[in-house]
């Protein structure tokens, strides 16, 4: 009796006892993802399972931005009333979050030239202190602040109101590319901050920074790519500091203020697919780090990937959770990868939450390449999407799309997770964007299930050699080595994510091109250590096909020894431009994080086309992330193909509600709410996997 008691007593105590919807908070959508927590949770309940089917369009509003190809992945913010966000080509506007008015915009200038194009934003940071309020975001090297009640800069932080993202690196900043497409986190007076940067060689390193969101000071700065003294350097050449780069956040970060701990998810070293170069482990790439917020020391870590040649960057910021053990409330952190595994850790002292096992791992078949010897996945919670591809799971949506992917499957290697790299071709599944993406995941805390929505496309990953490394350089020569492994040699490219070259000069004029090889546009990277004579000679094999060659002059480190390249950025289809697996080719996932198991799972997103013929809920590749609220719902567009913004169930997967959007919602919603009413935003940017594209944010709310 007295065991039971005092029990009971302790199961009263904080951290101890059942889930519960939180106290205080997530009434808002200020901070990007919705709170410092990356959960995605809105604590609201105007809109619940009993009246969504009443929701109706409260407004729209057109960037006029948008334009074939176009996206918008803004996750926008809300803060007392304005809801600040970002455009397809790079405009930041302030909209009264309840009509869509228009306040102000700003289009950002750079080298005195106004941005456009095609750009990917996934939003903006707002900061306050008493009057003093202030709208930070990045466009291309430039980071900017804006105040935040009129749109203009704030002349008193850095440079008349710029901070150049590419000082500080240790390098010559002109020879560097460098920008930041997801926004960055404030603690105190500190902006941390991570960066986008080339994916092949030449890149900027990938040093997490904070700047002093008043002046634009850099405060401090995490090397990611360890010089000689610091810890993990032994990971690395003992050079390889100076040239390598990458291993970068590009996917945000989570804080936990109370405890003063930033997480940081990282990517893959440059370059991607072959690491000859760069031999060792590689650490702090492919990690998730905890460092300390005010001085960015490093707590703990926990390496994903050991030597990655597969692409596996970690995609989206990480949630900070509750993880029941026993009876008791842990505080956690959950990252998804886009193996589409789950790891759970104690947050603060790293520990996994569930077992972990490592396993030996193949060596490469490719000359000069040494992978890591054993690789780690975890026992739970399971994959949520299949890991590796077999014939008995391709394509039966015709008999002939059936022969030919099996005739082409059976050319290529399969053989799972860390199948390398290889020059007949191997299968990466569930893909380069498979599983977790960036929108990132949704957590209840009164439940304890973490949302996540997940791809489930096979790509064909094939090295080539880059043809002419040695000798005298020439025009054909650079397009090898910077541009044919996404553009292929042939200049082809893979549309509509890396679209042909051979037509450009019908779409451009030759000092339009040179910009861009300097500049990058989209999800392509400047190449600012090009002098204009190289420039100027990819830019006349582009056009003309004529292989300038160049006069001699010294050769970078790096890309010397870089033997290899890749064919582009090649999707595993049928010969209809369908996946050349079996459904489903994208799913929606609940998690539970007490139990560690999956409660419920359904196929997310159809083609309209496929739907009319009979084929549906195939599920599709999907881009953004879920909301889940206090009112039972979680709410999600993501789909590619058919426009739709969803509201689920949250606690069976139920599909309670349903809407055409103008464009693809490729971008995760925010639930706020004004004057009492609620309202749930998404952008309408599509543009991805050649689907149409648009350029408005629509509001849904109830009737009032």
């Amino acid at each position: 009796m007295i065991v039971r008691v005092l029990l009971l007593l302790v199961l009263c105590l904080p951290g101890w006892g059942q889930r519960k919807a939180p106290d205080a908070g997530y009434r808002g959508w200020e901070i990007y993802g919705g709170g410092n927590e990356s959960i995605r949770y809105s604590a609201l309940t105007g809109i619940n399972r009993d009246n969504v089917k009443r929701l109706r369009q409260a407004w729209s509003h057109d960037t006029g931005d948008g334009f074939d190809g176009s996206e918008i992945q803004c996750n926008p913010i809300v803060v007392d009333g304005v809801m600040y966000a970002t455009s397809p080509k790079w405009k930041v506007i302030a909209l009264d979050a309840a009509t869509g008015t228009e306040i102000w915009s700003f289009r950002p200038e750079v080298e005195g030239r106004v941005l456009g194009g095609k750009v990917r934003n996934r939003g903006v940071t707002h900061w306050a202190s008493g009057q003093d309020k202030r709208i930070l975001f990045a466009a291309r090297h430039l980071l900017f602040a804006l105040d935040a009640a009129t749109g203009k800069p704030v002349t008193s932080f850095g440079n008349n109101g710029t901070v150049d993202l590419r000082e500080g690196l240790g390098r010559d900043p002109k020879t560097l590319n460098i920008s930041a497409t997801t926004p960055g986190i404030i603690y105190k007076d500190l902006l941390i901050l991570g960066s986008i940067t080339g994916e092949a060689l030449p890149a900027a390193p990938g040093d997490i920074r904070a700047y002093d969101v008043r002046t634009g000071k850099l405060r401090w700065n995490f090397r990611t790519i360890p010089r000689p003294g610091e810890f993990g350097h032994n990971t690395w050449p003992g050079d390889g500091w100076q040239y390598l780069g990458g291993a970068n956040n590009w996917a945000g970060m989570s804080l936990d203020e109370k405890r003063g701990l930033v997480f940081v998810p990282t990517g893959s070293a440059a370059f991607d697919f072959y690491g000859a170069n760069r031999a060792g482990d590689n650490l702090f790439a492919n990690c998730l780090l905890a460092l300390k917020a005010d001085t960015g020391e490093r707590v703990w870590h926990f390496q994903f990937v050991k030597h990655d040649v597969w692409d596996r960057d970690l995609p989206t910021p990480p949630s900070l959770v509750t993880v029941n053990r026993n009876g008791r409330l842990i505080d956690a952190v959950a990252q998804t990868t886009k193996s589409g595994h789950i790891f759970v850790f104690d947050r603060v002292t790293g520990k996994p939450l569930f077992p972990v096992e490592e396993k030996p791992a193949p060596a490469s078949p490719v000359d000069g390449e040494v992978l890591a010897r054993t690789q780690v996945l975890p026992l739970k919670p399971p994959a949520i999407a299949r890991q590796r591809l077999t014939e008995d799971m391709l394509t039966r949506r015709t008999p002939e799309a059936h022969k030919a992917v099996v005739e082409h499957f059976r050319r290529l290697r399969s053989g799972g997770q860390w199948e390398p790299p290889s020059k007949e071709g191997t299968i990466i599944f569930p893909g380069f964007d498979g599983g977790g993406e960036w929108g990132g995941q949704a957590f209840d805390p009164a439940t304890g299930l973490y949302y996540v929505n997940s791809n489930e496309m096979a790509w064909v990953l094939r090295l080539v050699e880059i043809v002419g490394r040695d000798g005298p350089t020439s025009g054909r020569k650079l397009y090898e080595q910077y541009c044919a492994g996404c553009h292929r040699s042939d200049m082809a490219g893979t549309p509509p994510e890396f679209p042909s070259l051979t037509d450009l000069a019908a779409r451009m004029t030759p000092a339009a091109a040179a910009n861009v090889i300097r500049l990058g546009a989209g999800r392509m990277p400047g190449f600012a250590g090009l002098d204009a004579e190289s420039r100027d000679a990819l830019v006349k094999l582009m056009m003309t096909g004529e292989d300038v060659p160049l006069a001699a002059r010294p050769r970078a480190k790096s890309p010397m020894t870089q033997k290899y390249t890749i064919d582009g950025y090649n999707k595993f289809l049928d010969p209809d431009g369908y996946p050349a697996v079996a459904p489903p080719w994208g799913t929606l996932n609940a998690v539970n994080l007490d139990t560690g198991e999956i409660d419920w799972k359904i196929p997310f997103g159809e083609f309209p086309e496929l739907a009319a013929k009979g084929m549906k809920n195939t599920g599709t590749e999907n881009y953004g992330g879920p909301v889940v609220t206090a009112g039972g719902l979680l709410f999600i567009g993501a789909t590619n193909h058919d426009r739709k913004f969803r509201a689920y169930d949250k606690t069976t997967g139920e599909l309670l509600w349903e809407t055409l959007l103008p464009a693809s919602g490729n971008a995760t919603p925010a639930v706020y709410e004004v004057k009492g009413r609620q309202y749930v935003v998404i952008a309408a940017g599509g543009g991805k996997s050649g689907a149409a594209s648009g350029g408005s944010y629509v509001a849904f709310a109830l009737p009032e």
